[in-house]
């Protein structure tokens, strides 16, 4: 969990916590200056949404009509995908022929009518395991991390619990499932066989709590890192904070982390248990579980580095990041696992070890991209990359306040290569974990497909804010590492 510190009382780096160097000249990191033109306008956050000269018509499609039609399909497309996995066998084609056959309404409502009312059970699930969370965010120890520095001067901090977090979850997770198989005949795999009352609960749960976002932004926010944008969807959409508090609860650490990353690995577990009471020992399920589990265990011994991501230091906690963790990371990105239940498929050995390996080496290789620009930060660029003296880029940027800070933008070492490649590793780990399914139906390569999608987007996203934040700073960067996430290629 975290709180936010005002800037003057923590006068640190704003990307990795350590006291702060004078305003620097412009540098590529060995030493030499050259010249520059100073210091960019310093807008984050919402300057990527809000300062072009957008025409009117552009800005009630972006505002309004989009968030809009998001917030109108995306309930229903967890649903579409899990009706897909439970009645048609994974196949999409199903899907196609029931729209084709009713419309898009008419399919829509079908696919509903097939969704169960939430039982007692479920429902004290999900409330016992959102208790569960919410005390080991306060009771599990963990050194205090800072987030970046934000356009209002308040710092975010955290306590860096979630490796802890998650293995006590998992551990709990496998006391449970022992005690409730021998003692009660009961099995944890019920929230499979009622996947559809989880998702309905978490639906209604998050659309009313983003509404109560959406009022505490306005009326008593926590930091001053909030307000309107004077149009309500957009508001409920995008939300009226950057880090909402509840009750001493960071609410993005708890819906991103403790909920979303948390309740995806349990999904992973329940749907392999699941696996195997009805089919015994599978191999494909095991792989894609494994390396699910490793991508699981690595996010959340890296989680403090997650803090400085364009989820939490960009996005307001409304509805796209807040019903995006607490319903679709669960509803959709354990789509893999949902599938496998009921389509097992027999690789043999030899070709489980090898997308087991490649997957593996996937992680290692987004791991260590993470680690390497986090190592230079925190060493002020005075380490080695790859044995080498790193090519770093000190780069200037202004406050809201007008004061001055200073960013490290590594150039060498896997970031060398471009200026997102660790997104390429992630996918083809995505990959990874998807293709023990092998190539029946589209359903298993959902996520790798939107994660694509998603990634590509946020390569744009993140060019446009670091341009708005650092100006010519920027430019210099992007022609030391001219691409923007495949090397030689985009």
């Amino acid at each position: 969990m975290g709180k936010i510190n005002a800037a003057t009382t923590h006068n640190r780096d704003a990307t990795n916590g350590r006291k702060e160097h004078p305003p620097p000249v412009e540098t590529n990191g060995m030493g030499s200056e050259t010249k520059g033109n100073g210091v960019s306008n310093g807008k984050t956050r919402d300057a990527t949404m809000a300062v072009r000269p957008d025409s009117a018509l552009k800005r009630l499609w972006e505002k309004t009509v989009m968030p809009i039609l998001l917030m109108a399909a995306t309930p229903s497309a967890v649903f579409i995908l899990w009706f897909c996995a439970a009645h048609c066998g994974g196949s999409y084609a199903c899907i196609g022929n029931i729209f084709h056959d009713k419309g898009l309404l008419g399919g829509t409502a079908f696919i509903w009518s097939h969704v169960h009312s939430p039982s007692p059970a479920i429902v004290a699930i999900l409330v016992s395991y959102s208790a569960f969370a919410l005390c080991l965010m306060r009771l599990v120890p963990g050194n205090t991390v800072y987030g970046p520095l934000t356009p209002k001067g308040n710092r975010p901090q955290y306590t860096d619990n979630g490796f802890s977090c998650f293995l006590i979850t998992i551990a709990a997770f496998l006391v449970v499932t022992v005690v409730c198989k021998t003692y009660f005949s009961v099995s944890p795999t019920i929230v499979y066989d009622r996947f559809d009352e989880v998702l309905l609960v978490l639906n209604i749960f998050s659309m009313l709590f983003c509404l109560l976002l959406y009022v505490k932004g306005l009326l008593a926010p926590s930091t001053s890192d909030s307000g309107s944008s004077g149009n309500v969807i957009f508001d409920y959409y995008w939300g009226t904070e950057l880090y909402p508090r509840l009750l001493g609860f960071d609410v993005k650490v708890f819906t991103n982390c403790r909920f979303g990353m948390t309740v995806w690995p349990l999904l992973v577990c329940v749907f392999a248990l699941k696996s195997y009471e009805l089919h015994g020992p599978v191999d494909s399920m095991l792989v894609s579980a494994l390396l699910q589990m490793i991508y699981f265990a690595k996010f959340f011994w890296w989680e403090a580095g997650y803090m400085c991501t364009i989820d939490i230091m960009v996005d307001r906690a409304g509805y796209y990041i807040c019903w995006g963790c607490l319903v679709f990371v669960p509803g959709f990105y354990a789509s893999v696992s949902l599938y496998l239940v009921n389509r097992p498929v027999v690789l043999g050995l030899p070709l489980s070890l090898l997308i087991f390996t490649l997957g593996a080496l996937s992680v290692y290789v987004n791991y260590d991209a993470d680690r390497q620009k986090l190592y230079v930060r925190n060493a002020q660029g005075e380490c080695l990359v790859w044995g080498r003296k790193p090519v770093i880029l000190r780069a200037r940027y202004l406050l809201d306040s007008g004061e001055t800070r200073e960013s490290i933008l590594l150039a060498s070492g896997w970031w060398g290569l471009a200026r997102h490649f660790h997104y390429v590793p992630e996918i083809l780990l995505a990959f990874c974990w998807s293709v023990p399914a092998l190539f029946d139906n589209v359903m298993p390569y959902t996520y790798v497909i939107f994660l694509t999608c998603l990634l590509v987007h946020r390569c744009f996203r993140d060019d446009t804010k670091c341009s708005l934040k650092y100006g010519r700073y920027w430019d210099l960067y992007r022609e030391k590492v001219p691409h923007q996430m495949v090397p030689y290629v985009f």
